[in-house]
């Protein structure tokens, strides 16, 4: 189900869904609680990958969920198997490798493929699974690049199959209150953006490390602070400069240790970004004419919250951002409705993501 998306439409529509009602907490059922969910079983989830995510946070949400439920796996690791099936009841049908995912296209109890591989791997896995005509849910960053962006958008549009990205940020209500200030700029004009997202990478065998894998600091983290300069500004970014650095040249051979980046709007409102491994940072700060507000931590697993500039707190709470951000998802399919993060909006950060890397690869500024 292929649904044409438009950052303006949606902020819009999320403007008419809230009205009145005070931002913060009431904005985290989100505007697709606002529809009649039809009275259906959950619909269920095959994590596609059984690394740290899958099993820390995503399988753990899962179990949290009131629209979708935990039915199905896809793993490379057979040892895996029997501990996962133990733990969530998986039946032996329904649990695949990636050989033969395909075949899931005959399991009528698996509805959705969450791929959450190496960045290197979702796209082909994420064509596999529209192929199968299953939905898709893919983890951020969509891919490597823009044409295997289209490949995926393209795949589950032929299938009719609903495709969304992981920006679980976007789900997150403090977050959903700064989406709104750009189209109601409630501190007047918007100026600057400053956004850093980085922790300290102490591997020195990891497939981060490695660039055919789609490793470095700008795909794994660089995409949080660019996804909010663009959902900060509701603008997309016309021009880009952009650096690499590395505190660690033994170790970063292949990929980047740090990037910065400055992004230029249409506006004239510019942001500043910082991504690393070789380091904490964890924060989101926006100057405007008349003020200034800011998230701090910004893009952590919890704990999200702020303030502004004249005093107001941002700190609404919901119990679970995963699982938040994959009901959500679970309610677009169930309701036919256009998805918070659909796939364009992976393609759009990738199409920067690709200007940082010629601006900091030939020093200059790039027009995007």
């Amino acid at each position: 189900m292929a649904m044409h998306y438009n950052r303006r439409r949606f902020l819009s529509k999320l403007g008419e869904t809230t009205g009145s009602i005070a931002l913060g907490a009431s904005l985290a059922p989100n505007i697709l609680q606002a529809c009649n969910t039809p009275n259906q079983s959950p619909l269920g989830v095959a994590l596609v990958g059984l690394g740290y995510y899958s099993t820390d946070l995503l399988a753990p949400a899962l179990q949290q969920t009131k629209h979708c439920r935990l039915t199905g796996i896809v793993t490379g690791s057979p040892w895996k198997i029997p501990i996962w099936q133990e733990k969530y009841g998986i039946k032996d049908r329904n649990v695949y490798n990636y050989q033969n995912m395909h075949k899931v296209a005959n399991n009528p109890e698996i509805d959705i493929l969450y791929i959450v591989l190496p960045n290197s791997m979702h796209r082909d896995y994420s064509v596999i699974a529209a192929e199968a005509g299953k939905h898709v849910w893919c983890e951020k960053p969509m891919a490597l690049n823009v044409k295997e962006c289209q490949d995926i958008i393209d795949a589950c549009n032929k299938n009719k199959v609903q495709l969304t990205i992981g920006y679980r940020m976007q789900h997150e209500p403090n977050t959903q209150t700064i989406i709104q200030y750009a189209t109601e700029k409630p501190y007047g004009k918007i100026l600057n953006i400053n956004a850093e997202a980085g922790y300290y990478n102490s591997s020195t065998d990891h497939w981060k490390l490695r660039k055919e894998m789609g490793g470095g600091a700008m795909y794994d983290m660089g995409v949080y602070p660019l996804n909010a300069a663009r959902y900060v500004t509701g603008e997309e970014p016309i021009a880009v400069t952009a650096s690499h650095s590395t505190d660690r040249p033994g170790i970063y051979t292949e990929v980047d240790e740090t990037t910065r980046f400055t992004l230029e709007f249409p506006s004239g409102a510019t942001a500043d970004c910082l991504t690393t491994f070789g380091g904490s940072m964890n924060a989101l700060h926006v100057d405007c004419k008349s003020g200034w507000y800011e998230l701090k931590p910004f893009q952590s697993y919890s704990g999200i919250k702020g303030r502004t500039s004249e005093g107001k707190q941002l700190d609404a709470r919901i119990p679970n951002q995963q699982a938040k951000q994959m009901d959500d998802d679970a309610l677009a399919i169930i309701n036919k409705a256009n998805p918070i993060v659909p796939g364009e909006e992976g393609l759009l950060d990738i199409k920067v993501v690709e200007a940082i890397f010629r601006s900091a690869q030939t020093g200059e500024r790039v027009i995007i």
